[in-house]
């Protein structure tokens, strides 16, 4: 299916460790960052770098194949007919010949990317940052970096065809 692009989601994935490399950087937002989360050089440096970076891009690809969904409307036209367009209905070739391109652009993906940032991400990192007793800084710091990041990979998954 066109709408799942595996390259797409690939490069979407890979897309938030670059933003996480500028984000999370000394210059950028790192100190502030390691003195919101009270993380220390020492920890960082007793971390297992290899298994970290391993399974954010894993947990980055998971939300990449989540996006389609979010980001690309003809998912819903999709989905109504159980994801296997042989057993469609003559009107959903229709409806996809008139309107597959729709909305189909890095703009309009940013732009409902954004949205999940701000809908999904924040509320979920901002509850737990609550419970955590972690401060105003430690959530937005986080979930800023989601918001934008969410916001590239869906302007990735959505306008790249």
């Amino acid at each position: 299916m066109e709408y799942l692009n595996p390259i797409a989601m690939l490069a979407a994935a890979v897309s938030a460790l670059f933003v996480g490399f500028i984000w999370y950087n000394p210059k950028v937002f790192g100190n502030a960052w390691m003195e919101a989360s009270g993380m220390t050089e020492e920890k960082i440096k007793g971390g297992n770098m290899a298994k970290i970076f391993g399974f954010a891009l894993l947990f980055a690809f998971m939300l990449a194949t989540a996006l389609p969904g979010i980001v690309i409307h003809q998912m819903g036209a999709y989905s109504l007919m159980g994801g296997d367009p042989s057993l469609a209905l003559p009107s959903y070739e229709a409806f996809m010949s008139d309107y597959s391109g729709a909305f189909r652009t890095f703009k309009h993906g940013a732009l409902h990317g954004v949205l999940a940032g701000v809908f999904i991400a924040l509320p979920i990192i901002g509850t737990n940052a609550l419970f955590e007793r972690r401060s105003a800084k430690y959530i937005f710091i986080n979930s800023s970096y989601w918001i934008v990041t969410l916001g590239i990979m869906g302007a990735i998954i959505c306008g790249w065809k």
